[in-house]
């Protein structure tokens, strides 16, 4: 006899009908916590906690800086929580969608973001800040394109790599066109001077073709030409970033550099080492009062260090590790390879650019602006990183299935034979006598 997988268990919240007599707008909010699986909880509880404490920690941080540009201690939060308020009703919203609607508009997605991204270099529309031409303005709207390119590029990819599935193990196949569109992509942000931004882009493009499938052996060649590139970048690298390369190499020893390009590392240590295990409290650092630039963005986490300690840095790293769980639990619980692919990079994004962020406070790695996802100031950056959750999420509605390992059943033949962290064996739903 034959049996069949079971059926897929709905939250009791979703089957059970609303009472009689409750107002619509409890209604309304229980379906959209409709959720199917507990990983949709998971991963809304976490985020939602990060964004709390981010606004928390933006208010200390930028109260001094607010006060001085605007005579207002509130500047700054109150321009966070305005996009806080923007960013959570949109991923809720794209929490809704089908999987059918991302791979409609992925394609359209990306020449949207690309075209935004070539209006940085329009004159009187494109903006320059920090050494980064990497902004548009638009009478009173400013944005940051290379964020929205980082969603695009999360959609494409999954989308073009669902298409070749069966051809990764051949380089050419998985080169095209994903080389030339994602090579364009990288090299406009590039030509900005946001390198921070372009090693995030690397890091998603890399991520979505080894989840997808794409064996290392394929994926070595472009990390040695990436590897060559950022050596020659180091040594000849020119103007401010340049400097603040060097400074890293140096290791910031050099008592001539303290005033110039160390000024922001060794204060963002000095903050750290300040707060000791406690810190000094919500609210008193010291670094903040204009000593340490970029307090509420960059190296907020130097800020959180100060002032809540060891303890508040490792609250922070643990918040993340369980984002990273959330992602790798929707990821094995999803059969769609579009799903997987997207998560996955949306994974790489988030989780890879915190870690940059707080490596580059710890001095691990050169000053390369990177904010501190979902807790650093920053509208586009903010919004965006919620919008790319609500994806997530949305695949996360779905409830867990258990995934057929069989080549072309939900994934590539490359990745079915091999062996990966993210796919999980499990045991036959029935069995043929």
């Amino acid at each position: 006899m034959t049996t069949s997988l079971p059926r897929s268990r709905r939250h009791p919240a979703a089957e059970q009908p609303p009472r009689e007599g409750a107002p619509a707008a409890v209604v309304a909010v229980k379906r959209i916590f409709a959720a199917e699986t507990g990983n949709y909880f998971l991963l809304l509880g976490a985020t939602l906690f990060l964004v709390v404490f981010g606004l928390v920690m933006v208010l200390s941080s930028s109260s001094v800086e607010s006060f001085k540009a605007s005579d207002d201690f509130f500047t700054g939060f109150l321009r966070q929580g305005l996009f806080a308020l923007v960013g959570i009703p949109l991923m809720l919203i794209a929490a809704r969608m089908p999987t059918v609607f991302w791979r409609r508009w992925a394609g359209t997605a990306m020449v949207l973001a690309v075209g935004l991204q070539l209006l940085v270099f329009v004159p009187g529309i494109g903006i320059e800040q920090g050494g980064n031409r990497n902004w548009i303005k638009i009478g009173w709207f400013n944005a940051q394109p290379s964020e929205m390119l980082k969603v695009a590029l999360v959609l494409w990819l999954a989308l073009t790599l669902l298409k070749k599935r069966d051809v990764l193990d051949d380089w050419r196949e998985a080169a095209m066109p994903i080389v030339p569109v994602a090579g364009t992509a990288l090299a406009l942000v590039l030509l900005g001077g946001d390198l921070g931004t372009v090693v995030i882009l690397i890091g998603i493009v890399l991520g979505a073709l080894y989840f997808a499938g794409v064996r290392l052996r394929i994926l070595a060649v472009p990390i040695l030409i990436l590897a060559a590139a950022a050596a020659v970048l180091m040594s000849s690298g020119s103007g401010s970033r340049g400097l603040r390369i060097q400074a890293w190499l140096t290791g910031c020893t050099s008592d001539a550099l303290y005033s110039g390009s160390c000024w922001q590392t060794v204060h963002g240590w000095w903050a750290l080492a300040s707060g000791g295990v406690f810190g000094v409290g919500l609210g008193n650092s010291k670094a903040k009062w204009s000593w340490l630039p970029e307090a509420d963005n960059d190296f907020i986490f130097a800020i959180i260090g100060e002032e809540l300690g060891l303890l508040g840095a490792i609250v922070v790293l643990l918040l993340f590790i369980v984002l990273a769980v959330a992602f790798v639990r929707i990821i094995r619980s999803n059969t769609d390879p579009f799903a997987r692919v997207a998560v996955s990079s949306v994974m790489v994004w988030i989780i890879g650019q915190a870690f940059v962020n707080i490596a580059v406070v710890l001095g691990i790695l050169p000053v390369l602006g990177v904010p501190l996802p979902l807790i650093s100031a920053g509208g586009s950056a903010l919004v965006t990183t919620l919008f790319a959750i609500g994806i997530v999420l949305s695949f996360a509605r779905h409830p867990a299935e258990p995934l057929d390992r069989r080549p072309g059943a939900g994934m590539s033949e490359a990745a079915a034979r091999r062996p990966s962290t993210v796919h999980r064996r499990t045991p036959p739903s029935g069995s043929r006598q």
